[in-house]
């Protein structure tokens, strides 16, 4: 019986030998079969394989260019800094040599995390759950400066490493800030930034390397780089000093009247080139959510008003052009005037005068307006009104249009082809006010505005932008009548406080009912634009205010037109003439005296 057990015991463990046997057997079999076709039939591709796995892509940050001024003077610029990153899978303890001694210490991923703590001020809990982990790709922290960098690296925790990022940098601070824009989380949001980003932002480039499995860079090993194209500065037609003097400016005009909003522009008429594009309120671009939103973009392009008085020249202009009217002609101006059923009044009472149309140019009365323009048929004065710009949108390249909107004289109302004549009944921008103006004093051409003066590579090579020829509106007669016109606002007109001593100096005053949400009129938009030196008209200046607060005869900002224009002439080096005014009498016989 004990030997019949004993053979079965034989047997069974013989049975598991064979079968023990035969496993192995065909896992060698299998082993050999797979080393087979890795030496022999494909070593390429299993070799490829693995250094796959040990490559590593470092992407090249091309350089944003810079933002200029006119005078290349820097409003923006990117300054280097780093994101530092990890592969988590390779993080553990490590070794590195003791400063003091000399010798080699065991350090734990633990004590290398709070000496990280230490140089990024950051908790060790949180830098814990970046570090640790499978992940092949962690951002441990973001923007290091160079120092902060080297001295993470320094710690010598494996798989850390430091990726080269650029971060923008806006030195004059809120100077031009809603003209330059700012940047956001996922890149350019307003401005020049969004606005030119193709030029500015460049290509980016790659660097290619294998690591050993410490993470480290394989010395010997694969690397490749392809070079990043840095981007273009864009150089601005904008004068910092200027721009900066013109903010404060208007400012303190807003201030004063406590308006919704203030803007001051500046623009070389003869070229179209905006030296100065202000706002009362300005972003910082380098704290956008600071300023409210109305103020991140440029009020010259954002907001559209009814222009008032300051769009008579447009009427007088076409008048002078059509031939329907010399600035010598004489009128009869009562306060009131019955037409076509309708009756326009002036601003304030006054008593029936014998003027010259230059004279009810310069007193800006809305009766003696629309006798003159009803001499032109309506299509004829939406011609002209359409050819310097007015209901035509507005781009100087900011990636914002300005808007205005001029309706079809037939869609007009029985009384919308008279307010026509005045400046109601349709809306420009700051821009528009300022192209048409420019058209009129620029001999009659119609010359394209422009913020962008220049794109600038990365090795000083220019490409001044090209402009486009201007179009010409009014004969240089018209334009040459007009700035006499002009001057005569300033002389004895609604703009005396806009003369700057030792200049001869015109411009055109306006004020219209401001747009209610709701419906209606609930407020008033006060501005005046302004030519000089009319010896030989160089600069216009733009001053706007929307909803001051108070009564309205007591508004001013001829004296910020005067504070600007007279940092203009001074910075341009116009030495004053001192040539007596050239403007037109505004009145016949003996009324010259007479209240208004």
């Amino acid at each position: 019986m004990a030997a019949a057990q004993k053979k079965r015991a034989e047997r069974v463990l013989s049975f598991r030998m064979r079968i023990g046997l035969t496993l192995i057997l065909v896992m060698l079999l299998l082993l050999g079969g797979r080393l087979f076709h890795v030496q022999g039939l494909d070593p390429a591709g299993n070799a490829e394989a693995a250094v796959s796995e040990r490559l590593r892509s470092v992407p090249l940050p091309a350089h944003r260019g810079d933002i200029l001024d006119s005078e290349g003077r820097v409003l923006a610029t990117s300054v280097n800094r780093y994101d530092l990153v990890v592969d988590q899978a390779v993080v553990e303890d490590f070794e590195r040599s003791d400063e003091a001694t000399g010798l080699r210490e065991e350090v734990t991923v633990r004590t290398g995390i709070a000496e990280l703590g230490e140089v990024l001020d950051r908790s060790t809990e949180e830098l814990t759950e970046r570090i640790v982990g499978e992940s092949r790709y962690s951002v441990v922290a973001r923007s290091l400066t160079p120092e902060q960098s080297e001295q993470a690296l320094e710690i010598g925790l494996p798989g850390l490493y430091a990726e080269p990022v650029s971060e923008r940098s806006y030195p004059s601070g809120a100077v031009a800030g809603s003209i330059i824009g700012f940047m956001g989380a996922d890149g350019p949001l307003e401005g020049i930034e969004a606005a030119q980003d193709e030029a500015l932002s460049g290509i980016d480039g790659e660097r290619i390397y294998e690591v050993g499995g410490d993470g480290v860079r394989i010395p010997v090993a694969t690397y490749e780089e392809l070079p990043a194209e840095d981007g273009q500065d864009v150089r601005l037609t904008v004068d910092q000093d200027l721009q900066w003097f013109a903010q404060e400016s208007i400012a303190k005009k807003a201030n004063q009247y406590n308006a919704a909003w203030g803007n001051a522009t500046v623009l070389d008429l003869t070229t179209g080139e905006i030296l100065a594009m202000a706002d009362s309120e300005t972003v910082d671009p380098a704290e956008p959510g600071e300023t409210d939103e109305l103020f991140r973009r440029p009020l010259a392009l954002t907001q559209d008003f009814e222009p008032g008085s300051t769009g008579k020249a447009i009427t007088f202009a076409m008048a002078l052009e059509e031939g329907t009217l010399n600035p010598t002609d004489g009128f009869t101006v009562d306060n009131r005037y019955e037409v076509d059923g309708q009756t326009i009044s002036d601003a304030t009472r006054h008593p029936t005068l014998d003027m010259t149309a230059a004279g009810i140019f310069a007193r800006s009365y809305n009766t003696g307006t629309v006798m003159i323009g009803g001499e032109i048929p309506e299509e004829t004065r939406y011609d002209y009104m359409r050819r310097v710009g007015l209901g035509e949108p507005l781009d100087i390249g900011l990636g914002t249009e300005a808007n205005s909107v001029l309706r079809p004289p037939e869609e007009w109302d029985a009384r919308q082809h008279l307010t026509t004549q005045f400046g109601q009944g349709y809306t420009t921008s700051v821009l528009h006010n300022l192209q048409a103006f420019q058209t009129m004093t620029n001999g009659g051409v119609d010359v394209p505005l422009r913020l962008i003066d220049a794109y600038v590579d990365a090795d000083g090579t220019e490409h001044p932008v090209q402009t486009e020829p201007g179009e010409r509106v009014f004969s240089e007669e018209t334009s040459e009548e007009m700035l006499r016109m002009f001057e005569g606002v300033v002389d004895y007109g609604t703009g005396t406080e806009a003369a700057v001593s030792g200049y001869r100096v015109g411009g055109k005053s306006g004020i219209a009912e401001a747009a209610g949400a709701g419906g209606g009129f609930d407020g008033h938009t006060q501005s005046f634009i302004g030519m000089a030196p009319l010896d030989d008209p160089q600069y216009l200046v733009s001053v706007t205010v929307h909803r001051p607060e108070g009564y309205w005869r007591d508004w001013e900002v001829t004296d910020t037109f005067r504070e600007i224009m007279s940092y203009v002439l001074s910075s341009y080096d116009q030495a004053p003439s001192g040539a007596k005014s050239d403007a037109y009498d505004g009145f016949e016989g003996e009324n010259q005296d007479q209240p208004w």
